[in-house]
């Protein structure tokens, strides 16, 4: 039952994060940067603490009575997976939700598979001996998951050639109808930078276990015999997003700097209340697909294949709203083959990596 339940919420996560950019289409009028921080300031500042307050007792103190390593940690990879995600909203801003969300995710569950593992190889870490890349390699599960990762990275390039065959044959109007910015080259180097950054989300989560591990320990006491915390993950997300916050803030400010476009947030051209409403949506709802994945962790057991089937809802949902979007609407039918076939590829990628982190270590 606990594994049916893990599924579920990862579903409601994936759902979340795969719909998290369509309030941000409704909002008119303001430079890309000023909607992306007020959503911002909703899932990095004000949402994941309120969160953690309302389902951790003592979510502060757990913070303040761990290691400064540990939280110096978290942070920075919070730090680095910021980057990947300024760099998404980018990502689908130039490629579409569709082919965006396969290609950035495609490298975001490859890495966030292997990044935990190259750093456990290089700083040998206890109770994570069989986490190394050199077990992978030596190891029937690591082998599975390696050979997924080369999968998803086939199944990312058929959908950069899927885009290029779309540009190639959309006519322009349906092109700037479906994508208004549409670039598949700025697109694609943004999307692969974002998608590997993007991955350090998943080990920041690893390196803020010990906090996790606390929360669920404390809630144990009091309710013995009741298995995992639900809401462990909670208090890590916190940290985890400080860190998001500090990369985005930075940037968006210089973008508002150079684009001069601090006017937007009292512009009263433009329906303000309505822009701030969907922005503070996105926002939120983009924090819910931790909210959910770290409920749907904490039943499952598996961080890596957690991680795994959280990317590949993911994938679906927001190919989904590309259809419903008709981001595709005008292309041939083969580029229509290809894209799905790209698509499905990296799902595929995705179930075998998840496999691959489920047997026998």
């Amino acid at each position: 039952m606990g594994i049916i339940l893990g599924v579920i919420f990862h579903f409601i996560g994936g759902f979340a994060s795969g719909s998290f950019y369509m309030p941000y289409q409704k909002v008119k009028g303001w430079n890309w940067e000023s909607f992306w921080i007020v959503g911002g300031l909703f899932s990095w500042l004000i949402v994941p603490p309120l969160a953690a307050y309302l389902t951790i007792p003592g979510f502060a103190d757990i913070i303040k009575g761990s290691s400064t390593l540990i939280v110096r940690t978290t942070f920075l990879m919070g730090l680095l997976w910021g980057i990947g995600g300024l760099m998404y909203g980018l990502g689908v801003r130039y490629l579409g939700m569709s082919l965006g969300n396969s290609v950035i995710l495609g490298f975001c569950s490859a890495f966030g598979s292997l990044i935990p593992a190259i750093y456990y190889n290089y700083v040998p870490t206890p109770g994570k001996e069989k986490q190394t890349l050199y077990f992978m390699l030596h190891n029937p599960g690591g082998q599975w998951v390696l050979m997924g990762v080369l999968i998803c990275l086939i199944g990312i390039a058929i959908c950069g050639w899927a885009g290029m065959m779309k540009e190639k044959s959309q006519p322009e109007v349906q092109k700037k109808e479906s994508v208004k910015e549409f670039s598949l080259v700025k697109g694609l180097i943004i999307a692969t930078v974002s998608g590997i950054l993007s991955a350090f989300f998943n080990f920041g989560i690893e390196a803020g276990k010990p906090m996790a591990d606390m929360a669920n320990a404390n809630w144990q006491l009091i309710h013995p015999g009741q298995g995992n915390f639900l809401f462990q993950n909670n208090v890590i997300f916190v940290v985890i997003l400080w860190g998001g916050l500090t990369t985005n803030f930075i940037w968006c400010m210089v973008l508002n700097a150079r684009n001069k476009s601090f006017g937007d947030y009292t512009n009263q051209q433009t329906p303000l209340a309505k822009n701030y409403l969907f922005s503070a949506l996105a926002g939120t709802t983009w924090f819910l697909q931790f909210f959910f994945y770290g409920m749907g962790e904490s039943k499952m057991g598996n961080g890596a294949s957690s991680w795994i089937l959280h990317m590949s809802f993911i994938i679906l949902v927001a190919n989904g709203w590309g259809i419903f979007l008709k981001e595709w609407k005008g292309v041939s039918r083969r580029t229509n083959t290809t894209i799905i076939l790209g698509i499905l590829t990296i799902i595929a990628s995705v179930v075998i990596v998840g496999y691959g982190n489920s047997l026998p270590k």
